[in-house]
């Protein structure tokens, strides 16, 4: 594995890049994550194909955001990444916002091979507000030391109903650093909702329509804890409708587990949609 730093945009991106046989998959992570998001599907797929996850801006060790965000300015560093690093015909996997992104930047590039969206890219609605909305108020939070945070993070994450383990402990660890005499999240909370608002300006039927690579939709239809999935099934109807090769799977767990958890149904249709549709 390389872990390295690329000037895209004028902008300095953190990559972590495993070696494989086949052509890359560019593994983007959601809205408050990291590189360390993707590591059950970084451990499943690197070696047989080169699997390279990216922190974006404002998150990890990527520098900050722009004053104005937005998923459209994530794909155009995306885009430069794969630019830069003379990649001939990528696959895109984005969770959340980074499914978003993903689709994003296929509806402007032909020489995508494939798009593997998880629980994203989809007609957005005052509803996801309300669940997303409460959760970025950690952001902006001052801790006395790094443990005082994951053990906070840790309830927030059981309560959502995701098992604790070390991956997702290595994870949490790295989206916090020292800052004088506190602790604090690297991301900033104004900036990162600034990114969130801009799901609402994504249009399926103008996106999608320009897709023309095969994509798989995998649809987390698992409560949130005690709240409802992020999105619905119809929530996906504009994307499913002007999406011209487009496969839908359906998973259980829920839309945080779907990264925080090795989920092997998932690898499975993964797998198998890669085979009989890219490679």
């Amino acid at each position: 594995m390389a872990f390295y730093k690329k000037i895209i945009n004028g902008k300095m991106i953190q990559v972590t890049d495993y070696p494989g046989k086949k052509d890359p998959i560019i593994a983007i992570h959601g809205l408050t994550g990291t590189y360390k998001n993707m590591h059950y599907y970084a451990e499943k797929f690197k070696g047989d194909y080169r699997f390279i996850a990216v922190d974006l801006r404002g998150r990890g060790n990527s520098d900050a955001l722009d004053a104005n965000p937005s998923i459209f300015k994530h794909a155009d560093d995306i885009i430069g990444l794969v630019e830069v690093l003379a990649i001939g015909n990528p696959i895109l996997m984005g969770h959340s916002m980074g499914a978003f992104i993903s689709a994003i930047f296929a509806s402007k590039m032909d020489s995508v091979k494939g798009v593997i969206l998880l629980d994203g890219a989809a007609k957005m609605s005052e509803r996801q507000r309300d669940i997303v909305k409460p959760s970025l108020e950690r952001l902006s939070k001052l801790y006395v030391s790094k443990e005082q945070y994951v053990g906070e993070i840790k309830d927030i994450y059981l309560n959502l109903g995701i098992t604790w383990s070390e991956p997702l402990k290595n994870a949490v660890e790295y989206e916090v650093e020292q800052v004088g005499n506190h602790w604090e999240n690297k991301s900033n909370q104004a900036a990162i909702n600034a990114d969130f608002e801009s799901f609402y300006t994504f249009n399926p039927e103008q996106v999608c329509s320009q897709i023309y690579c095969p994509m798989l939709l995998v649809y987390a239809e698992g409560n949130i804890g005690s709240m409802s999935p992020l999105f619905y099934l119809k929530d996906y109807n504009e994307t499913r409708k002007y999406t011209k090769q487009l496969e839908t799977v359906i998973s259980d767990c829920n839309h945080y587990t779907m990264v925080s958890e090795k989920r092997d149904y998932i690898n499975r249709e993964i797998d198998s949609f890669l085979k009989r549709r890219v490679s």
